[in-house]
């Protein structure tokens, strides 16, 4: 595979998801382009829908790369969503003013089997414009920022499009993976290929790096974790191993708890994300101390400011010196989140 490649030696977070001990550490902040910035959310007002923005690429190249110019994070992360690959699959899905996505919900075998990961690269071509549209950014803009692809993890994924929406429980999903493993199965080897594919394809348009976000990991019993989360992460690893060499990829089993360490071992990603709930004293002792570590501030202290989030910031910094590892939120920046709190984030770090 042929890519352009800036020296690993200039990009802090490469080298952190390398195994190296960068400090300060690099940082960037799930969700950090979005509706806490006023200039995203004038872009998201002309484009009129959330699909149309992500499919817009030079509406979403310039969103991905808003928080770069006004904060100087080390990773950008493409603005996208986890559910454009059920929609890329055919599952019709939008996105409605209060209440979330919403798709078809699959209610049958039938439905499963007319999925078509066939047509996922052709219907993401606008995505992987956006992808090349800010690499070339990046390169001119802030050539030691490393851009992050990314994809939802299987069983996240398969909640939503089961479920339809999202919820507090997804009965759909997990009602399924007891009721009719292998059904569920067929569902879940679907989304492993479909996910394989567009993020190789994110990889040849310019992505340094991936990540894989499982939010509802956390949900199942720890037999159903290892068969749902962690055997379908390894499959894709294993692939993109062999499809994508060198390229890192960071995995955030949401809600895993003592899980982690089984995830840390056999999923074969570079660098595992923790969420919010999880001490970081515990995941550095948990994870070998060679593989990168990423978060878990809690987005609310980052509304809060002040020295509340100096308070927990430093903390953080502390449980993870020398040890490879990136500094991010526990979860996604949420929208009440003031801007001048984030500079002061930055701030904090540049000074560790």
């Amino acid at each position: 595979m042929e890519r352009s490649v800036s020296p690993v030696s200039a990009k802090p977070l490469l080298r952190a998801l390398g195994g190296e001990a960068v400090w300060p550490p690099p940082a960037w902040l799930m969700r950090q382009a979005g509706r806490y910035l006023p200039e995203y959310r004038e872009l998201r007002a002309k484009a009129g829908d959330f699909i149309s923005l992500c499919t817009t690429p030079q509406l979403a190249a310039e969103v991905t790369l808003q928080p770069i110019r006004r904060f100087g994070m080390e990773g950008a992360i493409l603005f996208s969503d986890i559910l454009m690959v059920p929609w890329a699959l055919g599952q019709p899905l939008r996105f409605a003013e209060g209440e979330g996505p919403l798709l078809e919900p699959l209610r049958s075998a039938e439905a499963i089997a007319a999925l078509h990961p066939g047509t996922v690269v052709e219907r993401v071509a606008p995505i992987l414009e956006t992808v090349a549209r800010v690499r070339r950014g990046l390169a001119a803009e802030a050539p030691r920022t490393t851009l992050i692809g990314f994809a939802g993890g299987c069983f996240t994924v398969a909640c939503y499009m089961l479920e339809g929406r999202g919820s507090k429980e997804f009965a759909a999903a997990r009602g399924l993976a007891y009721a009719d493993p292998a059904l569920f199965g067929r569902l879940i080897r679907t989304l492993q290929d479909a996910t394989v594919e567009y993020l190789v394809a994110q990889v040849e348009a310019g992505a340094e790096a991936l990540m894989l976000f499982d939010s509802w990991a956390g949900m199942l019993s720890p037999g159903q974790f290892r068969r749902w989360v962690i055997e379908p992460t390894a499959a894709i690893t294993r692939t993109l191993r062999r499809r994508c060499p060198g390229v890192p990829l960071i995995g955030f089993p949401r809600l895993a708890g003592p899980l982690l360490a089984d995830y840390a071992g056999r999923a074969g990603v570079d660098c595992c994300a923790i969420d919010t709930a999880m001490d970081p004293r515990w995941a550095a002792q948990a994870v070998p101390p060679t593989m990168a570590l990423q978060g878990n501030l809690d987005p609310l202290a980052l509304v809060a400011g002040g020295a509340a989030l100096e308070a927990e910031a430093r903390s953080i910094l502390a449980a993870m010196r020398g040890r490879p590892y990136v500094f991010n939120l526990g979860h996604g920046i949420v929208p009440q989140t003031p801007p001048e709190n984030v500079t002061a984030l930055m701030r904090i770090l540049r000074s560790a």
